[in-house]
């Protein structure tokens, strides 16, 4: 099984955008990532979306900054952490969710495409067999349509691959959360170069997420402030598909395939990504070597 997408993209389930959650975004500026924290005020219940661990790359060290603000403005708000989810396998951060996870409990849930992307970068990366392919790092896989609940807000899940094939897009009341997809819309969307991705079928995806209600608020896991100005992170359906500098509406399958293909094609690699491949297939957590010393991989002309 994959995580291709038909055709013609529907939507799973019916959303219900009369439901308006808290959302607390936290920007990285190492990594550029936004991560948020989502709560029902009605129940002080939340949620935690694509946590961020620090790396000094260079230096061979990691450390919590990110991850403790995070932590700290849960508990500042009083709230219970139910979830904390990874709307994909990053490739240019580390997730810090067993950190979080170990200081205020909760789920930890991804795709169950995750498989896929064991498979694949547990060959690139030579695991062995004590490194397990099944998605078992993970307290929950989602599947398409699936649902979940913090407090008394329903999410929703939808596949929404391209980029990777284990993209999930995760809509809660009148928000989506819609990892790398999409970008601010003067920024277009995300890269499909990757082992897995295919830029026809983040076409197909992105169509999927534009069929939410117009005023449907868009939350972006990224943002590299185009053009030197402020970071922005949130944007609707309607805007995207109106300003979309990739594929607002009236941009074809075949022309966004063309431009992406060619657009991937000189792009670099991410700073991060044979640290952060490594950790995210394994839910966050630090490989070890034979001794159970922490230690990380660099695989050579194999990504």
């Amino acid at each position: 099984m994959t995580a291709s997408m038909t055709a013609i993209p529907t939507l799973p389930f019916q959303p219900d955008i009369s439901v308006k959650p808290e959302v607390h975004p936290y920007f990285d500026p190492a990594t550029n990532t936004i991560s948020y924290i989502v709560v029902d005020s009605s129940t002080g219940h939340c949620a935690i979306i694509d946590s961020v661990l620090d790396i000094d790359y260079a230096a061979g060290k990691i450390s919590y900054t990110s991850a403790g603000n995070l932590i700290d403005e849960v508990k500042k708000g009083g709230w219970d952490l139910q979830w904390i989810v990874e709307t994909h396998v990053h490739a240019d951060h580390l997730s810090a969710a067993p950190y979080i996870q170990s200081q205020l409990g909760g789920q930890l849930g991804i795709s169950e495409h995750i498989t896929e992307v064991q498979n694949t970068f547990g060959k690139i990366f030579n695991e062995g067999t004590d490194f397990q392919r099944d998605g078992s790092q993970f307290d929950r896989l989602f599947a398409d349509g699936d649902s979940y609940s913090v407090g008394t807000l329903e999410a929703r899940v939808m596949n929404t691959p391209g980029h990777t094939p284990a993209c999930t897009t995760h809509v809660i009341g009148d928000c989506a959360f819609v990892g790398d997809a999409l970008f601010m819309p003067d920024s277009g969307s995300g890269r499909a170069d990757f082992p897995g991705g295919n830029a026809r079928d983040l076409y197909r995806s992105i169509h999927r997420i534009l069929l939410l209600p117009d005023e449907t608020r868009l939350f972006m896991c990224h943002d590299y402030g185009k053009g030197g100005r402020d970071i922005l992170w949130e944007t609707t359906v309607d805007e995207q598909k109106k300003n979309n500098v990739h594929i607002r509406d009236g941009v074809s399958e075949d022309e966004y395939v063309k431009m992406r293909e060619e657009r991937d094609a000189e792009l670099n690699a991410p700073k991060l990504i044979i640290p952060s491949l490594q950790v995210n297939m394994r839910a966050g957590e630090i490989p070890v070597d034979e001794d159970g010393k922490p230690m990380l991989k660099v695989p050579l002309n194999l990504l």
